[in-house]
């Protein structure tokens, strides 16, 4: 039977039944400064606070974004019907400007009665015309009639023929004596123009108490300020229903899934118990089959060898000094064959002390012993830095160069054998390759020698795979993980 035909089969690795699944429940752990800075806290919690803070700030910019355009507006409104009453009193009284950079007397004095007495006197307490280039030409304050002042935005924006109004802000150098008064003030530009060309001749700012428009901005903006903080703790309160719903959840299924993590580890401990005990009672077999094939290489080296080599001493002697026939010189030549094959296999199943050798060691008292049988040559290729095999795994190699050679020499008749030994990444492998005729590995049968290196090498934690096909030769490789306690 061909003792190649066998198929490759794959061990079982110990790094895949002993990598730690605590590794992966600890990525999947929060950071520990996440953890440190919420205290444990559950994701409601969280929640809660996070949201918030984001909630609240961003209730402050949308109020305060809220209550500015609510006064924008209340301001023009008010500014805009207080300059549509007054410029419909002071346009007619101010034509002059028209055609002269100054009022006339009469002019004036029709505006100091206008503006002093009635509805006009009790809500407005400063009044001023302007000219374009920024100089007084009317003012209930004659010290800073005559005098020009910088032209501010708003008086700018009038002149482009637009009503401007600010609430509160008397900033400008020429608003000292209003700044003086301590009121609320609302000040209003408004353009003066020509009734028939529509072209402005003059600013008319006027300043009205805004005792009333400020209570009614505060009320404006309390009432903003409670409907979106209102909106802002109902947001808050169904987003934290539905958080807390689903913190609950992830709390629970966070205890489920600790019970079976706990649980798998003590799975994992109890498997890894028992391949333990599996692996050191494979190394015990390995062993014990060392010695039970010492014990038959002994046997058939002191029994049969024996009878052999004493048959055909006897029958040398017996035919001493006489012609030996073809029968009985058939009888010889087959005893002797009988004898050295008989001895052969006595070499083969004694295993030499490999505890002191290393593993180049190993393999070249293989390849020599195989050499010199065979009476072939091997090409020998070993890496450096080989890992350190236990005395199991060193048995294994022996015998996986020896069944390998054996073969080779058997069906490629010792043709293009090639071992090759390297480190790899997490262990030792190595190749016996030869020139042969090869075959096929689906459709062949398997043969003992290397069946019996496959369950060796399972049984070892390794791999074992032989690649072989129709006019390629064959090449087989096996694995070991090295580095392991035996």
């Amino acid at each position: 039977m061909n003792a190649w035909n066998s198929i490759g089969r794959t061990g079982t690795s110990k790094k895949q039944w002993s990598e730690p699944l605590t590794t992966t429940f600890a990525k999947s752990a929060p950071p520990a400064e996440t953890a440190e800075l919420f205290g444990g806290m559950t994701l409601a919690r969280q929640f809660i606070l996070a949201a918030s803070a984001v909630l609240i700030v961003g209730m402050a910019i949308i109020a305060f974004w809220v209550t500015s355009r609510i006064e924008e507006s209340v301001t023009r409104n008010a500014a805009s019907a207080t300059a549509l009453y007054v410029d419909s009193i002071i346009a007619p009284l101010t034509q002059e400007l028209a055609d002269s950079d100054t009022l006339g007397e009469g002019a004036r004095l029709a505006l100091t009665e206008t503006l002093g007495q009635g509805v006009l006197g009790d809500k407005i307490v400063s009044f001023k015309v302007w000219k374009p280039d920024g100089s007084v030409v009317f003012s209930n304050q004659p010290e800073i009639v005559g005098r020009r002042f910088p032209i501010s935005d708003r008086l700018q924006g009038a002149f482009a023929g637009t009503v401007q109004a600010e609430f509160d802000k008397l900033d400008s150098a020429e608003n000292a004596p209003e700044r003086a008064k301590g009121i609320p003030l609302l000040e209003i530009y408004s353009p003066i123009r020509q009734p028939w060309s529509g072209r402005v001749i003059g600013v008319a700012e006027f300043y009205e108490i805004a005792t009333d428009l400020k209570a009614d901005l505060n009320r404006a903006r309390l009432r903003s300020w409670i409907v979106v903080g209102l909106v802002t703790l109902a947001m808050l309160g169904v987003l934290f229903g539905i958080v807390a719903r689903g913190s609950r959840l992830i709390t629970r299924q966070a205890a489920i899934l600790r019970d079976r993590f706990d649980e798998l580890n003590r799975l994992l401990n109890s498997n890894r118990a028992l391949r333990l005990r599996a692996e050191q009672a494979a190394h015990r077999t390995a062993a014990l089959n060392e010695r039970y094939l010492r014990r038959i290489s002994a046997d058939l080296h002191d029994g049969p060898a024996q009878l052999i080599a004493f048959a055909c001493l006897r029958l040398e002697t017996a035919t001493k000094g006489s012609v030996m026939g073809p029968d009985l010189e058939t009888v010889t030549t087959s005893l002797e064959e009988a004898l050295q094959e008989v001895r052969n296999i006595c070499h083969g199943l004694m295993l030499p002390e490999l505890d002191d050798l290393e593993t180049r060691e190993i393999c070249m008292r293989v390849i020599k012993a195989h050499e010199s049988r065979t009476r072939t040559s091997v090409e020998f290729t070993c890496g450096d830095n080989l890992p350190e095999l236990n005395q199991a795994e060193k048995i294994g190699l022996y015998r996986f160069v020896q069944e390998s050679l054996n073969n080779a020499f058997r069906h490629a008749n010792g043709i293009g054998q090639k071992v090759t030994v390297v480190s790899s990444n997490d262990g030792l492998s190595a190749t016996v390759a030869d020139g042969g005729k090869g075959f096929d590995p689906v459709n062949a049968d398997k043969g003992l020698g290397l069946t019996g290196l496959e369950e060796r090498f399972a049984g070892l934690g390794g791999t074992f795979v032989v690649n072989s096909s129709p006019g390629h030769g064959t090449i087989v490789t096996m694995h070991l993980p090295g580095g392991r306690d035996a």
